[in-house]
This record gives C-alpha cells, structure tokens and sequence, in this order.
C-alpha cells in the first residue's frame, strides 16, 4: 500500500469515528488533523471538501454492506438465518463498540440539513440494504419458513427500520444488551416453527 492511500485511509477512518460521534455538523478538518498527526492541507489535499470527504466515505460504506450481505448470501442458505446472521453483526459491533450505530442511520435523522450529495448517498445505502432485505423476505415467504404481516417489501423496510432503532434504543440506554432484547423477537415473530 502506498503512502498516499495509507494517509486516505487514516481520514477516512478518522472521518468515520467523528461522524458516528457527532454527526456530520459534529467534527471538521482541523478535529480529523488532529487526530492523526497530519496538516488541515493534506486532508483538502485527498478531499477538496467535507462534502467529497463524506461522499466519499458513504460510497465505501455501502460497498462494505453489499460485500457483507453478498458473502451472507454466499454462506448462508436459510433466510431466517441469513437474517440472524445480519443482526449477529450488528449486536457483535454494538456490544465491542466497533461499530456502534449505521452511520447512514445516524446521518438521516439530520437529512434536512445536509448537502444535497452527502443525501444521495445516504438513500442509496437505505435502497440497497432495502433491496437485499426484500430479496430474503422473499424467500422466506417462497420457502413458507416467514410468516408475514405485509408484502416482503414492506416486511423489509418495518425490519430495517427495527433494527436501527433498536442501535439507537442501545445507545440511548447505554446498554448494548437491549439491541438483541428487541430484536430477537421480531426474529422469532417472523420465524414460522
């Protein structure tokens, strides 16, 4: 790895921690300069802007759920666990603070407010996770392994929305055990024994 990618991907990593601790108003490129030793000049260097910076890290994090949820759907068969294997990740993240809330989650609820590109990225993480999740509610309902109240696509987005108020639940309790207490029985309501 080179140097200029190794520097990108310190920002980007510095950007990420911010955003997750404030928000996208929440840390500037004097707070990312500060913490990992470096000039403003050589962040405006790799982003020219907040903006780009954002962007930038919002695409990456996208890239990252499709890897993950298309290696779920590599090494999983079973709908139901391939959505266990989903939630699995997020109580893992939530409960070693790796990773402790979506960060698209985290930046819709300041939707209004935010550059209309950083928006952008931001539905198009919420579509895709949306699509894959369809696609397992799908099966599910096909398999008759689901028991549904609505279409799979409706099913999909009441899971999504579950699941991230459930981090937010977690960390608005300081308690990382109350995203699997909510979660886990929507699991089994969806499960048909």
């Amino acid at each position: 790895m080179n140097n200029t990618s190794t520097t990108s991907d310190k920002i980007l990593a510095s950007a990420r921690a911010l955003l997750i601790t404030g928000g996208y108003n929440g840390f500037s490129y004097a707070d990312i300069a500060e913490t990992i030793g470096i000039r403003k000049a050589s962040i405006h260097h790799h982003f020219p802007g907040k903006v780009d910076l954002v962007r930038t890290l919002l695409r990456l994090y996208r890239q990252e759920m499709e890897m993950g949820t298309s290696k779920i759907d590599l090494v999983v068969t079973n709908p139901l666990d391939k959505l266990r294997t989903y939630t699995s990740y997020w109580e893992k993240c939530i409960s070693d603070q790796s990773a402790p809330l979506c960060i698209c989650a985290l930046l819709a609820s300041e939707l209004p407010a935010l550059p209309e590109e950083i928006q952008i990225e931001i539905k198009a993480f919420f579509t895709a996770l949306s699509t894959w999740l369809t696609t397992v509610f799908e099966d599910g309902a096909k398999q008759k392994s689901f028991s549904l109240l609505s279409e799979p696509a409706v099913e999909a987005e009441s899971f999504m929305a579950m699941i991230h108020g459930a981090m937010l639940s977690a960390r608005a309790y300081g308690n990382p055990k109350m995203f699997g207490i909510i979660v886990n029985p929507l699991l089994e309501r969806i499960a048909i024994h």
